[in-house]
């Protein structure tokens, strides 16, 4: 067997064999009656949730690029990030929609590696905007008593967290080249307010989809606790040792559930809802996948037209 083709069957299988571990560990029998009778409209809401996610990082992808010196339609860059997100979905470690993205989106004045930044800045955003909900959410569950109140060391820990984020983006934006490459792409007080709207709408709508399949499986997991712990459940699918996130997302929801009072049981519905929810929200670039590359979508920006903000 190629060596490509078996990475790929042993990350299938870890991603199987994590979600059967899941199973066999809790009720399984619970786990089957909250899919059986999953509620289809919140269903149906986390779908659409995650195709208006796609939408905002589209857009929030168009807008580096195009600071960077690549002009791309709306059309285009929705086109292109849906298949993207169908073989990050459906192929191994996660990155592999967006390399071909990437080259995709390159033009004879960026190449590759300016293309490639447009596509590792705008992933990079989207986990900025990710830290940022759940920073908020945290700092919600601190101040506004009677709501949503994580232990201690789950508080501390993501305090720690999310404060060596900080630091890291700090340290990234002052050092030189660094430094250079976000006036690049943050060049003016609208742009920068544009994508921090973006990244913490589309992350907002990611937290979003996945407590409406909690709600389709039969937990309310409460805006609090959606903030605090569905972040970290996100985080989780990152993990590149399986396709799709699958059986690391399901065991983080496993353990964390119960911090909202619900079981850990539910917390395995709801993570495989959410991944039957993303797998039926990037369908739709099944087809504008096999199509090629859409004649005309990405161009270069003459000179100077990179410091302008969006049209």
């Amino acid at each position: 067997m190629p060596g490509g083709e078996a990475v790929i069957l042993i990350r299938v299988l870890t991603g199987a064999a994590l979600v059967a571990a899941c199973l066999w560990l809790l009720d399984s029998r619970d786990v089957a009656e909250r899919l059986s009778g999953a509620d289809l409209p919140w269903l149906a809401a986390a779908i659409a949730s995650l195709l208006a996610q796609t939408v905002l990082m589209a857009l929030r992808w168009r807008l580096f690029a195009r600071c960077l010196g690549t002009e791309m339609t709306a059309a285009h860059a929705i086109r292109e990030y849906l298949a993207g997100q169908l073989l990050n979905a459906t192929l191994p470690g996660g990155v592999l929609g967006d390399a071909a993205r990437a080259a995709r989106a390159r033009t004879p004045a960026s190449g590759f590696r300016g293309a490639a930044q447009a596509v590792v800045i705008e992933r990079a955003a989207g986990q900025v905007g990710l830290a940022a909900v759940a920073g908020i959410g945290l700092a919600a569950s601190v101040l506004v008593p009677g709501g949503f109140a994580p232990p201690p060391l789950l508080a501390g820990a993501m305090a720690a967290g999310l404060a060596a984020i900080a630091l890291l983006l700090i340290g990234l934006v002052w050092r030189g080249g660094t430094a250079a490459l976000a006036r690049r792409c943050l060049p003016s007080r609208g742009v920068a307010g544009t994508q921090v709207a973006l990244s913490l709408g589309a992350a907002a709508l990611n937290v979003a989809a996945f407590a409406a399949c909690a709600r389709a499986t039969g937990t309310d997991l409460g805006l609090g606790a959606a903030l605090v712990l569905v972040p970290l459940i996100l985080t989780a699918m990152l993990v590149p040792l399986t396709v799709g996130g699958w059986g690391w997302r399901e065991g983080a929801a496993a353990a964390l559930f119960p911090l909202a009072g619900a079981a850990p049981g539910a917390g395995v519905a709801a993570g495989i809802a959410f991944g039957a929810a993303i797998m039926l929200s990037v369908l739709p670039a099944a087809g504008l996948a096999i199509c090629g590359r859409m004649s005309g979508g990405v161009r270069p920006i003459v000179v100077g037209a990179e410091r302008q903000g969006p049209e």
